[in-house]
């Protein structure tokens, strides 16, 4: 099948070109964001390819149907950013990607959380101006502290397992408990009780309705003051002035971002030449206990070629009509 591969970058070409050999699709990788402005770039192709920063709102999907595409296949496993109820009545199917690497994404939280807990970055750069001073880097263990964990799917699950490993007490929220996390000894307790009692707050939830927002001035004040904040789910999980504001009162301790609400046109790309436009982001980068990271949680070798495996999969099964077992549908 021809398949239009929209906002592609180059640490993904290669694993689709390998996983391609398996399924002999034709595709053409193109640059451009997905917008109603390119969207006529996929004419003749049943099929397009997107990422998580393309607009996949209800005029983009009509240029797309009226171009004759038939498919929208996400290698991703976020949907917020698709119109599911314009999809389904212009009869476009949706597929994505599950899963690909839940160890990935949990690791980087964990790298974050390290990082910042023990200074390295700032570490780093007094050793590269020969200063070895230790003033200004002392942390804490983890062992002892308590581990709140938001969402405990697959991503969240491996977190709190990898926190339990750090002897920390864990604590987790999710509308559907995990019995294997139970049985570890993981406790569910609601959400404001998840705020109060934990030192370190990881977010591993998808981005909905209910959940946009979830971190805005009401919960962070039921916050511990000093409490670490860490988010690789989605940045529209957290309110992104009310956590500026709390930094600015010392309430959070620390935030480990890889994800920020307003990265469609800033994450994935240089503006090293350009700049950053983004008063609030660059108001974010200001304080030194706040680590950024461009949304590569999920970036190891092992998640980019399941991600190719499955999308590529994913098109295999449409295109010879079979079940589409991952699918997305409106609610």
């Amino acid at each position: 099948m021809k398949i239009a591969f929209f906002d592609v970058h180059r640490f993904e070409r290669q694993s689709f070109d390998q996983a391609n050999q398996k399924w002999g699709h034709e595709i053409v990788y193109l640059e451009p964001r997905l917008t109603p402005a390119t969207a006529q770039l996929a004419a003749s192709f049943p099929s397009v390819c997107a990422f998580v920063n393309d607009q996949l709102n209800q005029r983009t999907l009509q240029i797309l149907h009226a171009e004759g595409v038939r498919l929208i296949a996400l290698r991703s496993a976020g949907f917020n950013h698709v119109d599911l109820n314009a999809a389904e009545k212009l009869g476009l199917q949706v597929v994505r990607v599950p899963a690909y690497s839940p160890h990935a994404v949990a690791e980087h939280a964990v790298a974050l959380l390290l990082a910042l807990n023990r200074k390295m970055i700032r570490a780093h750069s007094r050793i590269q101006e020969l200063n070895f001073s230790l003033d200004g880097l002392v942390g804490f263990d983890l062992c002892g502290k308590t581990s709140g964990i938001v969402g405990t799917g697959r991503i969240g699950t491996v977190m709190a397992k990898i926190m339990k490993g750090f002897e920390c007490e864990v604590l987790a929220f999710d509308l559907s408990p995990n019995p294997e996390l139970t049985r570890l000894g993981v406790q569910y307790v609601p959400a404001d009780q998840l705020y109060a009692r934990s030192d370190i707050i990881s977010l591993h939830v998808p981005l909905t309705p209910s959940t946009h927002h979830m971190i805005n001035a009401n919960s962070l004040a039921q916050m511990k003051p000093g409490v670490f904040l860490i988010n690789t789910g989605r940045g529209g999980l957290i309110d992104t002035q009310a956590l500026i504001d709390a930094l600015k009162r010392g309430k959070i301790g620390a935030a480990g971002l890889d994800v920020y609400e307003e990265e469609e046109t800033i994450f994935f790309q240089d503006l090293s030449e350009s700049g950053l436009q983004d008063d609030v982001l660059a108001r974010l980068l200001t304080f030194p206990n706040v680590l950024i990271t461009s949304h590569q949680a999920f970036l190891t070798h092992e998640a980019l070629s399941q991600i190719a495996e499955t999308t590529l999969a994913n098109i295999s099964a449409f295109e010879r009509h079979e079940a589409l077992i991952n699918a997305v549908r409106s609610q």
